[in-house]
């Protein structure tokens, strides 16, 4: 992974891409082939819950469709760590998708906030 793009939508669609290249390389064995599931499954719904999310009927419906995206980058981030921790594969790019996952956690949380009128301080 390169440059960051800013858009939240890019970011999460590159996530899920990276994550689905990524779970090539995991052993097809019974836990690897649990852990590419749950995976793929949460990595790609963070961006897709986003794409839902901007074409919320009411803030309601933004905030909800947010949440869920960032329910989802937390379940990809514990995946992630635990791919990592298992030693199931030894990629490098791992530990990028953690980091990248952490940001999106972030950004997502932020956009929850501010949409609830709520900023931290």
């Amino acid at each position: 992974m390169s440059e960051k793009p800013y858009d939240i939508q890019q970011r999460t669609f590159l996530l899920g891409l990276n994550i689905i290249q990524l779970s090539k390389h995991l052993p097809h064995n019974q836990a690897g082939k649990v852990l590419c599931n749950q995976l793929v499954r949460a990595g790609t719904s963070i961006g897709a819950n986003m794409e839902e999310a901007t074409a919320a009927s009411s803030k309601t419906d933004f905030i909800y469709k947010c949440n869920i995206s960032l329910r989802e980058a937390r379940e990809t981030n514990y995946w992630l760590r635990l791919i990592k921790e298992s030693e199931m594969i030894s990629s490098p790019q791992i530990n990028e998708l953690i980091t990248e996952s952490q940001e999106i956690m972030r950004i997502i949380g932020a956009i929850v906030s501010k949409a609830r009128g709520k900023r931290r301080k």
